[in-house]
């Protein structure tokens, strides 16, 4: 199947943002402080959610719900560079959101919806992440995992459990949808405009940092026939038609959407799907990267999901769909920080 995206008018759209972006910026050098200064951006897939402690930790008044935590990619990179070089830290700006779309990022307020300790009358919207991350000349690396939530593929996957569980294909509503919702093709062509207007506007905030874009890793498997319909620990009732849909003509196609996105900025996009093949949802607790539909998390994390029927509490776990684990994010971790490594020596 022929991708949706065209080159020439990405590269085309990429130029005129970039050009017209670095006709009213200043110039400088970033790096020549005393610590370089990281921003990390992005939705649930960078903020952790469930794979540690809350950050700001539970009973905090300035908790956002974002539902940032302890052991997300981003926490374990900032540890691993606390000096790079020797002497010269470097101070991560985490602002990352879970249900963050790409407008969030640089445009939008968001109002996050954790669960978790939610005050009365829910959260208050946050700023743009470019704007809570304060990004400016001095800013040295930005990453940015991001785009999901604007297909959004969360919403696609309840739809294919809503369609596989009566044995109808979420793949022909996709296609073919009703009036007033988007084919597949559509929601990418919409995504690739969002994220060139997105990756215009960071390089404007910050011209002289090093972007560095995150993919999605495996969450679905290369073999549908390993999942279990009947388990919630893995995709739940999906059917295998849809689960190999979802994997190349969704996610691939989502991945392959920001990747060719990045490389016309020029910017360095970070592969997290290669290395986590066969760490799927549908693996096995000792492989999975990849939480199901319902999955392990800490006790804070809730077991329902609200104004839906699922109760991932009668068989012990919470409601975790279809997230990274702690190894999950340790894997991103690794190749995000060799990427900035690499940003940061080209500074």
């Amino acid at each position: 199947m022929r991708h949706p995206v065209s080159r020439r008018r990405v590269q085309a759209m990429a130029v005129g943002f970039v050009l017209a972006a670095a006709a009213l910026l200043p110039s400088g050098s970033a790096g020549a402080a005393d610590q370089y200064e990281w921003a990390a951006l992005g939705d649930s897939y960078t903020a952790g959610v469930f794979v540690g402690d809350p950050q700001p930790a539970l009973g905090d008044g300035s908790r956002d719900g974002c539902d940032r935590t302890t052991n997300s990619y981003p926490d374990l990179v900032e540890r691993e560079l606390a000096e790079f070089p020797p002497g010269k830290p470097v101070r991560l700006t985490n602002v990352s959101c879970g249900a963050a779309t790409i407008a969030d990022i640089a445009s939008a307020k968001q109002t996050p919806i954790s669960p978790v300790e939610p005050p009365e009358g829910g959260w208050p919207a946050v700023d743009p992440q470019v704007t809570r991350a304060k990004l400016n000349e001095q800013t040295d690396v930005v990453t940015i995992g991001v785009g999901g939530n604007s297909l959004p593929f969360g919403g696609v996957l309840l739809k294919c459990l809503e369609t596989g569980a009566v044995n109808k294909s979420c793949r022909d509503f996709y296609t073919n949808p009703p009036e007033g919702e988007e084919n597949i093709h559509d929601k990418l062509a919409r995504v690739q405009d969002e994220y060139i207007g997105m990756l215009a506007h960071v390089h404007q905030a910050a011209p002289n940092a090093k972007v560095i874009t995150v993919g999605y890793p495996a969450v679905l498997p290369d073999d549908a026939s390993t999942c279990n319909r009947l388990s919630l620990n893995e995709l739940g009732g999906i059917t295998r038609a849809d689960v190999n849909w979802l994997r190349d003509d969704v996610l691939k196609q989502l991945n392959n959407t920001i990747k060719t996105v990045t490389e016309f900025f020029g910017d360095r996009y970070v592969d997290v799907y290669a290395s986590s093949v066969g760490h799927d949802a549908c693996q096995p607790a000792e492989t999975k990267w990849i939480e199901g539909i319902c999955g392990d998390a800490a006790d804070y994390w809730p077991t329902t999901l609200p104004g839906t029927l699922l109760n991932c509490g009668l068989i012990g776990k919470r409601v975790t769909l279809v997230h990274p684990n702690a190894e999950g994010h340790a894997n991103a971790a690794a190749h995000v920080e060799r990427a900035i490594r690499i940003a940061l020596l080209e500074l």
